[in-house]
């Protein structure tokens, strides 16, 4: 009798039962893979907000630190030749990290997706969108029994 086979990385998280963050890292990093340059930015953007000078030079070998600098003002800006330069893989490290100091941050990826008609056709991001309103759907629901 053959034994059923298991996959190598575990699947992604059903709409039943909640993604991990690594998970949810992951899945940012597939969907900032195949977002066009201008989602890519506003991605970066987002993501980059809650975070230190100080933590975005520990991350990726700096080069969101570089953004960081290239930007100049308070506002932060990513231009288009910085996103190309940055690979799916800086983004997973940096969702990773962006998880532990503000998961606001990573869930409000998906009002932002939302708003992006070119990305809301992916089912990558589709399932990006869905997994983060239910871990923010839950994290509320935690909150009122508390």
């Amino acid at each position: 009798m053959n034994p059923v086979p298991t996959p190598a990385t575990p699947p992604l998280a059903t709409a039943n039962c909640t993604a991990s963050e690594a998970e949810i890292a992951q899945l940012v990093g597939q969907v900032y893979a195949i977002a066009p340059p201008t989602v890519r930015t506003r991605l970066l953007e987002h993501l980059l907000k809650p975070l230190g000078v100080l933590s975005l030079v520990a991350i990726a070998n700096g080069i969101f630190a570089t953004i960081r600098f290239r930007s100049g003002s308070s506002d932060l800006h990513v231009r288009v030749e910085d996103a190309q330069n940055v690979q799916p893989g800086d983004v997973i490290t940096l969702v990773s990290h962006v998880q532990q100091v503000s998961i606001h941050a990573v869930d409000g990826l998906a009002d932002m997706l939302a708003t992006s008609p070119v990305m809301t056709g992916s089912a990558a991001a589709a399932l990006l969108m869905t997994l983060l309103m239910q871990r923010a759907r839950n994290r509320r629901a935690e909150d009122r029994e508390v």
